[in-house]
């Protein structure tokens, strides 16, 4: 669907609209709104209104239009209407997946291959947002929430969020390359380095370190290691912020986080508490057994080996 032109009625409509709306002090930018519902994150959907995919009481939105969710305004996303009840009082809820290697971080791939959103719980109303990528080779702690800006928030390079990630590497390292690595080298989009190298491990010139950045840039951990002519046989996300990665949870399994961490992560970008869970709190202290985690990872497997190549 193509963008329209404004009308003068739709002008006359929203500015009544966002009028109403200013007076109750209510209104709102329409993507925070939309991503606030679980639509995707704020740059998602200001994507979607440029492309003129987004309506609003049945006229097309432009970028910078506001809204009020209690006004019984109806707004549209490629023709589908969007429960906004949800954006009202929308409980936020994150996710910590063990992404393994050889999945894709994209909602459909026109290939058929395995995607990180494949296995998620499904949701009414809202969708899960993947809280930054990892590629196709790099395994570990993916988080996912259904709170748009949440998840913008924490992708923003602004934040700075700390990302820890194990690495294998393969050559002869020395001291004086891990000091470069520190101090930063110059990477092809701009400077880069580590904050923290960790030695974990390994004898000869296939050797485990623990490294920490503070960015979440494409392949940013490998083409560090290769800027010193080093090459990364096995990559691992150990954790997002103060978000560990929980041992035993095997991979492709997931696990919700309780309020106290979903509060962690939103009083790290700003945002404001949440009050409520989904999780059934009388059964906090129990954390699921690795072995019901292991069977279902196994069952979803064998189900989908025709989508792996």
């Amino acid at each position: 669907m193509k963008p329209i032109k404004n009308t003068q009625s739709r002008n006359s409509s929203v500015a009544k609209n966002s009028a109403k709306s200013a007076a109750k002090g209510e209104s709102e930018k329409l993507q925070k709104v939309l991503a606030r519902a679980g639509q995707g994150s704020r740059r998602e959907i200001e994507t979607m209104i440029s492309e003129g995919r987004i309506s609003v009481d049945g006229k097309i939105a432009t970028l910078g239009d506001r809204i009020d969710v209690h006004s019984g305004v109806k707004v549209r996303i490629d023709g589908r209407q969007i429960n906004l009840t949800v954006a009202q009082k929308e409980v936020c809820r994150v996710l910590m997946y063990y992404k393994p290697e050889g999945e894709l971080c994209t909602r459909h791939d026109p290939e058929g291959r395995a995607t990180v959103f494949d296995r998620l719980p499904r949701l009414t109303g809202a969708r899960w947002i993947a809280v930054g990528r990892l590629d196709i080779n790099t395994s570990g702690l993916l988080l996912f929430t259904t709170d748009g800006e949440l998840a913008n928030r924490l992708m923003h390079p602004s934040r700075e969020v700390e990302r820890e990630y194990s690495v294998r590497v393969f050559g002869q390292v020395d001291e004086a390359m891990l000091h470069r690595l520190r101090k930063g080298v110059q990477l092809e989009d701009g400077p880069a380095s580590f904050k923290e190298i960790k030695f974990g491990g390994g004898v000869g010139i296939n050797q485990w370190f623990d490294v920490t950045l503070m960015e979440g840039r494409n392949r940013e951990v490998r083409r560090l290691w290769e800027s010193q002519g080093i090459q990364v046989s096995r990559l691992i996300r150990i954790r997002y912020g103060n978000i560990k990665l929980i041992k035993g949870l095997p991979r492709g399994g997931w696990q919700e986080l309780d309020l106290a961490n979903v509060n962690y992560l939103r009083e790290l970008v700003g945002l404001a508490p949440e009050t409520e869970t989904k999780l059934d709190v009388t059964q906090a202290a129990r954390r699921p057994k690795s072995s019901q985690i292991r069977k279902a990872v196994k069952r979803y497997t064998e189900l989908n080996k025709r989508y792996k190549k």
